[in-house]
Parts: C-alpha cells; sequence; structure tokens
C-alpha cells in the first residue's frame, strides 16, 4: 500500500475501497451478501470557501470542518489550509437497484435493509477511517458521529443539519443535485455518502462544474422529470422537492418494513431509481 505520506490520496482511497471489499460490508442476509459496490473517493480542502458559504446559505448552525475538529481536538492549534474532508459515495448494487426498479410505493427489502444495515457499514467505515489515519498519527473525526451533528431547521430549505454528507461529496467534485435534491455521482444517484475530516493536506479533487445542478438534466435541459413520475406520493414537482411530504411517506414505511420484512427499518428511494441518473451522469438528450 502507498505510504500515507507520500501519496495520501492513493492510500486513503485504498483503505476506503479494502473496508468495502472485506465481510464487514454486509446486507446481513443472503450469505452476508454485500450492502455496497465499490466506492468512489474524493477530496475537499479544509479551508475551501464553499464550507463558509453552505454556513450562510444553508445555515449559520452548518458546522465548518474546522469547527469539528476544534471540538474534537481542544488545545490543539488546528487550520482549516491544514485540514482535509475526505468523502467517499457507497454505490448500491445492482441487485439491489433491480429489486427497488421493480417496486412503485413500498420499498424493496434489499433498499430497507440498505438503508439500516448499509447505513451501519457506513457508520463502521467513518471510524475505521478515522482509526486508521490515528495510527499513523493524523487526527481525524467523523461529522456525523461528533456530538456537534444534529438536526436543524433552515429558513431556506426547511429539514437540515449542522452537517451534510452530500454537500461535502459536492465539494470534492463527486456529485452535483437533482431536482429529487439527491446527489448525481459518476455511479449514479442510487447510494450514500460519508466522510472524515482529518489534519493532513490532500491536494482538492478536481470539480469540474460550477453549477450544483449540472449533472441534473431537468436543471440543464429541460428534459427529464422521471424522478417525478417515480415519487409514490407527489413530493417531487417542477419546484423541486417538498421534504415534509418526504418525511412522512418515509416514516409510514417503518410498518410495511417491520410487518414484511422482520426488522426495523425504512426507505423510500424511488426517485434513485428507474431514473436516467440511477447508475451515473445522464447522457444528454440533446442532439
Amino acid at each position: 500500500m502507498t505510504d500515507l505520506r507520500s501519496g495520501p490520496a492513493e492510500w486513503i482511497a485504498r483503505v476506503v475501497k479494502d473496508f468495502i471489499a472485506s465481510p464487514k460490508n454486509t446486507l446481513e442476509k443472503w450469505n452476508d451478501e454485500p450492502a455496497w459496490a465499490e466506492p468512489i473517493v474524493g477530496f475537499s480542502g479544509g479551508a475551501d470557501p464553499l464550507y463558509e458559504f453552505f454556513k450562510e446559505d444553508i445555515g449559520s448552525f452548518y458546522v465548518s470542518p474546522l469547527e469539528f475538529m476544534n471540538h474534537a481536538f481542544p488545545g490543539k492549534r488546528l487550520r482549516a489550509e491544514d485540514l482535509t474532508v475526505v468523502s467517499w459515495v457507497l454505490p448500491q448494487t445492482e441487485a439491489t437497484k433491480r429489486d427497488h426498479r421493480s417496486e412503485t410505493h413500498f420499498p424493496s427489502e434489499r433498499w430497507a435493509r440498505s438503508r439500516i444495515m448499509g447505513e451501519k457499514v457506513n457508520v463502521k467505515l467513518r471510524r475505521h477511517m478515522v482509526k486508521r489515519l490515528s495510527e499513523e498519527g493524523v487526527d481525524a473525526v467523523a461529522p456525523m458521529l461528533s456530538p456537534l451533528w444534529k438536526p436543524a431547521t433552515s429558513e431556506k430549505y426547511a429539514n437540515a443539519s449542522t452537517w451534510s454528507e452530500r454537500h461535502a461529496a459536492y465539494a470534492a467534485g463527486l456529485g452535483t443535485f437533482g431536482l429529487s435534491d439527491g446527489l448525481i455521482t459518476p455511479v449514479g444517484k442510487a447510494m450514500r455518502t460519508g466522510s472524515v475530516v482529518a489534519n493532513i493536506r490532500v491536494e482538492p479533487s478536481p470539480r469540474p462544474y460550477s453549477d450544483h445542478h449540472a449533472y441534473c438534466l431537468f436543471y440543464s435541459e429541460g428534459t427529464c422529470d422521471r424522478c417525478m413520475d417515480r415519487c409514490p406520493i407527489g413530493a417531487i414537482t417542477r419546484d423541486g422537492h417538498n421534504k415534509s411530504v418526504c418525511s412522512r411517506y418515509v416514516d409510514m414505511t417503518k410498518q410495511y418494513v417491520t410487518r414484511h420484512y422482520g426488522f426495523d427499518g425504512y426507505g423510500c428511494g424511488f426517485c434513485q431509481t428507474g431514473v436516467p441518473c440511477e447508475s451515473g451522469i445522464p447522457r444528454s438528450t440533446k442532439k
């Protein structure tokens, strides 16, 4: 494996990919079938102006990478320009996408398991990444596991929180937002994201877009609204994504998942499958 100091981007990406390639990546059923396909990894600087923009745009409650690190390591003299935000995208497997694509109102079992058991994998990966960096002498924190993380209400966007994994992935050049608010990445919108902040300088990943809707055909060309059609309750319209309606529906699926699949879970994600951006950046439909 490449040394962390001589090749930090390669070293970090390999740690993430090796973890997802291990038996720890499991849906906890079907002979421990993997929850996620091979991930992609990106990097953004702790002093990237986007993080201050998020605080201004989303709400003053938004916590910056430096604030997370200062809370985790009080007394240390840390600088935003020395920090890196490591982001990863965990794509849904072909089996999960296939099952969910065929559903129209309630989540498939694989999809519901990816939301619960798959996120357990993501939590373990966050902890694993922090541990491996610490073993190499690099302080790190996972924002989603920090006491500073909590839900919040944005005047502009309603339901929000003090850290967004999707926004960190956007800053790391891993994707742009669609009509449904999902992040469209090179491996598609059917995925989950994770991140850690580390006190090490890594070259930021290229950000091949300037428009935060660049990969969405609805915004870029006005030629797609499949996520609207896929939503079983009309939470997605040409005006965007109604988070309140969406949340009420997701809560309602808990009874279905418990009754039909035998575990405490929930899920929706219809706007992530059966759409042109399910498994990659959609191609232009304009000739």
